[in-house]
């Protein structure tokens, strides 16, 4: 039974998983409505029958509790079941979410009884991570995600366990509002019409659009005045549903009126007829101090013809002036904003708690100090050798840093050392676990055993496959990749093979290892394979951090990328950087009993290597 809020909407958590597992079930195809094709769409009768009787099987495979030297396989299986009704009020929750839109209206916002819908570029960073940390063979949805954008960073807004509302703090507020308005002011060009979808896409991801607007203002005697960064408060709504994880447009809304609150942002016009419909937003807080622009309560009106723009106090805040000279004022927002401060509710105890509530917060590294690899756990500096394992770390999770890494290791001749990194750490993970969806009523042949057995099978002959494909390319003798590791390990791992295929087939070990031959290895085979690439990987793991990192910092690329990406991610060094197939935390990071608020950001490696293929992403 899944929770819900007091609006009535389940949880966030549990809208994702099941957006991402029924779409895993579907099987997406071009349909036809209006005299047009829609490409990687499906039905409403698709998503319906399916959440019907839809079966989630996850397999997980551990040591044996009796026989640590055994592997064993755990399989769980869930069962939703849905009517007609409830099926589609789901996927209405999806729309509202962003994850999915109407292909042929785009603008529209109702789920339709007769609709053709797609995913969002939001949807597909969440469909990626989900596939990713679940273990999920996505070969049907390959298609998806090299034809259509990918959010490349979604920005997480940590949650009440409670009741699933945003916790709103300082900090998250600061984070939020400069990933909203973006690092420059977000001018779109003049021939953004003529872009194809990804560079639309990618002009939108830099911030919400701006505009100047003229109007007269009786104020000044009739005269015209130029309002400069305004925007419509209708596309703030929908560049924070596309771009973070707000699951709605009132969400949204509470967000923006946050804003409004903050002083951030303020009300230039709203010229809709007397008759017409406006929505109000409203969210109260405790009023900062004597000169601080926080205000009690804040406003948002959700109306077509309502126009905001950004103040003076949010432009200090974006930091848009810094680079003419012009400095955050001392007594503004932005000097009180910080990571350790405590929900807007508790502004009043924040001079008395400061102390205390930075003590119970942990302290987040900042991408200047995980490159420069100057932080350590106690404050103190630590020794080189860690300082660039730190920074190998971090150049290997920061998808752009990684690719101009391997680019240097290519053009120094030991590309392979990322490579085999990178490849054990995918098969590792896939060797823990392997999930599947499956709708009861879409394959009307029989299948031996459950779901999930099923899936465990062909994911084991994969991971067979996907064993030997590392050994005969980076440790096979002569192999095409050949790695430069110890003698002792090289002839460990070469006589622990020659002993299987040894006992297996009853033929000598030839030094490579060929498919006929892989296939009779068990769980447990692997496994032993898994400890000995490790042992491999943590010694080029060091290679790589005492010989190539400390080359690669000085070269002048890697200083222009460090300087860029610094100023793209200045607004989210006080949160975590996570990778698109990180799990999320069963405490989300900065949560402790209290529930003191943050954020931070998933990265799509699939939008990255895109990027880097010269298709542009959030």
């Amino acid at each position: 039974m899944m929770k819900t809020t007091k609006r009535g909407r389940p949880f966030l958590k549990d809208t994702l998983d099941l957006f991402a597992t029924l779409i895993v079930s579907l099987e997406l195809r071009t349909n036809r409505q209006f005299f047009r094709n829609f490409p990687n769409s499906f039905l409403t009768d698709d998503a319906a029958r399916n959440l019907a009787s839809l079966k989630f099987s996850q397999s997980n495979r551990g040591p044996d509790p009796r026989d640590p030297s055994r592997i064993v396989t755990t399989t769980t299986t869930t069962t939703f079941s849905m009517t007609r009704d409830m099926a589609k009020a789901m996927c209405q929750h999806f729309m509202d979410a962003r994850l999915i839109e109407n292909a042929a209206d785009p603008g529209s916002n109702l789920f339709k009884d007769r609709g053709v819908y797609v995913l969002t570029p939001k949807g597909l960073h969440v469909l990626e991570r989900f596939m990713s940390k679940n273990g999920i063979n996505g070969d049907h949805l390959a298609h998806v995600f090299t034809t259509q954008p990918i959010c490349m960073k979604l920005l997480h807004l940590e949650r009440r366990s409670v009741d699933d509302e945003i916790i709103v703090s300082h900090g998250v507020i600061t984070a939020l509002f400069r990933r909203f308005v973006g690092r420059q002011a977000n001018y779109l060009p003049d021939n953004i019409d003529s872009m194809d979808t990804f560079q639309k896409y990618h002009e939108r991801s830099k911030g919400v659009a701006l505009m100047d607007v003229t109007e007269r203002a009786a104020a000044v005697g009739g005269k015209t005045v130029t309002q400069r960064a305004c925007f419509p408060a209708v596309a703030a709504l929908e560049w924070l549903c596309d771009f973070t994880s707000v699951i709605g447009r009132e969400e949204a809304a509470e967000m923006a009126a946050q804003f409004v609150r903050y002083g951030l942002i303020t009300l230039v016009s709203d010229k809709r007829r007397n008759n017409d419909s406006a929505i109000i937003f409203t969210v109260r807080g405790a009023a900062g101090g004597p000169n601080s622009p926080i205000q009690q309560h804040g406003e948002f009106r959700c109306t077509a013809k309502a126009i905001y723009k950004i103040t003076d106090e949010g432009r200090r805040l974006a930091r848009w002036d810094q680079s003419e000279g012009v400095s955050s004022s001392p007594n503004s927002s932005s000097a009180a904003l910080s990571g350790n401060a405590r929900s807007s509710e508790d502004a009043d105890n924040d001079s008395k708690n400061g102390d205390a509530a930075a003590q119970r917060l942990h302290r987040r590294m900042s991408m200047t100090e995980r490159l420069n690899g100057s932080h350590e756990g106690d404050g103190k500096k630590s020794n080189k050798k860690e300082n660039n394992s730190e920074r190998l770390k971090y150049i290997i999770e920061e998808p752009q840093l990684r690719n101009l890494f391997r680019e240097f290791l290519r053009s120094n001749f030991c590309e392979e050392n990322l490579s085999f990194y990178l490849d054990v750490l995918d098969f590792k993970r896939k060797f823990q676990i392997t999930s599947s969806a499956v709708a009861a009523t879409s394959n009307p042949r029989p299948v031996k055993g459950t779901p999930g057995q099923a899936a465990m099978e062909r994911h084991h002959e994969s991971l067979i496959q996907t064993a030997f494909v590392i050994y005969n390319t980076y440790l096979a003798p002569s192999s095409q990749c050949e790695l430069n590791i110890d003698h002792g390990l090289r002839n460990e791992l070469s006589g622990y093979l020659s002993d299987v295929i040894q006992n297996l087939t009853g033929k000598a070990f030839q030094g490579r290892v060929e498919m006929d031959q892989a296939n009779a290895f068990n769980a447990t085979q692997l496994q032993t394979m898994i400890r000995l690439y490790e042992r491999i990987q943590t010694h080029v793991f060091r290679l790589m951090a005492t010989d190539s990192v400390p080359k690669f910092i000085k070269t002048p690329k890697f200083l222009a990328l460090k300087i860029r990406l610094n100023d793209d991610d200045d607004s989210l060094d006080e949160f975590p950087v996570m990778t698109a197939n990180s799990s999320t935390p069963s405490v989300p990071p900065g949560l402790n009993e209290e529930e003191v608020g943050g954020a931070y950001v998933t990265v799509s490696q699939r939008a990255a290597a895109m990027d880097r293929a010269g298709q542009p992403h959030s």
